[in-house]
């Protein structure tokens, strides 16, 4: 039975909001860089009014009151700056049941302020400051900080010649002048932001890309060596079912001619599966550190000195599997992986934050149940554990492989 478009619309939606989420934790630092530079400026420009203000004459019970209205709009203009930090192209420009409430305040601020002083950039400052952290299409943002700063600009000139005079206090030039450069400094910063959000996304989008066109260079040989194999087997029992009425001994020619078509196939299967394993594990471990990286998390290895001798068919696949599983299911910052030899045995160790619960067995052979069979098929275990919010996997096997003839079925 289909999902309707919408249920599908609604799940692509909510997929591309955990992306988004997902690379935006691993660049959190650059964020609060962002917006402190955004947060700390408003507060100076109420702190220069409030100085203004009591200099000027105006009284310590209305400067006190313009400040605390001051607090009110820097506290309003927070859920504005940190819903932006989560934005998508989906995103609409204005969530009215959350930015209403800040542009109500920012208003009657300004307004309060502007008829208190008779200032008009202090009374339209608030209000463009919020404007300008909705989430506004590409390019369309630069044309409204341009606009709202020509305005400034208009406002401030009209404040020196007929409101302030030439000869006013210095803290009042002061508070117009970062006022009216104000909403230019914001939107580059969040500019600043949207880079580093793309280029994040680029290098997951990337890292997906370099799995994607592993798997499909492996699914496209494993197409190609099967499917040759297997339309000659077809055709060769094909012709041993209509020659064994007539001619039973060249149909038994044509039935052992498609068994050993089977043994091609299998040792051409073999030969690939050896191959793809045939990569050291020291480039396993450093492939995989720079596909973590790529995809925006902290990543490194510790490997031994004699990791060459460590058995590669067993550890190889565990080492991808296990990467793919923590690009799939961690969310998390960081990714710490060693390989180390302990006694007769090799210890594959591979550890990582976790945002949500624990990645569980995917039933494709790519879970933890899956990795549990490779270990126990190479004569070795796997542990699994969380603690706290660190998910950890250890993989041990023998330092010498099992030969698979060597194992006593059960």
């Amino acid at each position: 039975m289909s999902s309707p478009p919408g249920g599908a619309a609604a799940v692509s939606a909510a997929a591309e909001a955990r992306t988004a989420l997902r690379l935006t934790r691993s660049i959190s630092a650059t964020w609060w860089y962002v917006a402190l530079a955004v947060v700390l400026f408003e507060p100076v420009v109420v702190l220069l009014l409030v100085t203004a203000l009591v200099e000027g004459g105006f009284g310590n019970l209305t400067a006190a009151a313009v400040g605390v209205g001051g607090l009110l709009w820097w506290l309003a203009t927070l859920r504005p700056l940190l819903d932006y930090r989560h934005r998508t192209v989906d995103t609409p420009l204005v969530n009215w049941r959350r930015h209403l409430a800040p542009l109500l305040i920012a208003a009657a601020y300004g307004l309060a302020a502007g008829l208190v002083t008779g200032v008009w950039v202090v009374g339209v400052l608030p209000v463009i400051q919020v404007i300008v952290l909705l989430n506004w299409p590409q390019g369309v943002r630069l044309r409204v900080v341009l606009a709202a700063t020509a305005l400034l600009v208009a406002l401030a000139v009209i404040d020196v010649r007929l409101t302030l005079g030439l000869s006013a206090d210095p803290n009042w030039f002061q508070l117009i002048a970062l006022s009216v450069f104000l909403p230019a400094m914001t939107v580059s910063s969040l500019w600043w932001w949207d880079v580093l959000v793309t280029l994040d996304r680029a290098r997951a989008s990337e890292a997906k890309l370099a799995a994607t066109q592993e798997r499909l260079r492996l699914a496209t040989d494993v197409h190609d060596l099967q499917g040759h194999h297997l339309q000659v087997i077809a055709l060769q029992l094909e012709l041993a079912e209509r020659l064994m009425p007539r001619d039973p001994e060249a149909g038994m020619d044509q039935l052992r001619a498609a068994r050993a078509s089977v043994d091609d196939a299998r040792q051409g299967t073999r030969d690939l599966a050896t191959r793809f394993r045939a990569v050291p594990l020291s480039d396993e471990l450093a492939n995989a550190v720079d596909l973590l990286r790529a995809a925006g998390t902290q990543a490194e290895a510790v490997v031994d000195p004699d990791a060459s001798l460590a058995p590669a068919s067993a550890l190889g696949p565990v080492i991808r599997e296990t990467t793919t599983n923590v690009l799939r299911h961690g969310g998390g910052r960081w990714v710490r992986l060693s390989l180390t030899r302990a006694d007769r045995s090799w210890r594959y160790e591979i550890s990582n934050d976790v945002a949500g619960s624990a990645p569980e067995s995917t039933g494709d052979g790519s879970g933890l149940e899956g990795l549990a069979r490779r270990a126990a098929e190479a004569g070795g275990d796997l542990e699994a554990r969380r603690e706290d919010e660190t998910f950890t996997v250890v993989v041990t096997v023998p330092a010498e492989e099992v030969p698979a003839e060597g194992k006593v079925a059960g």
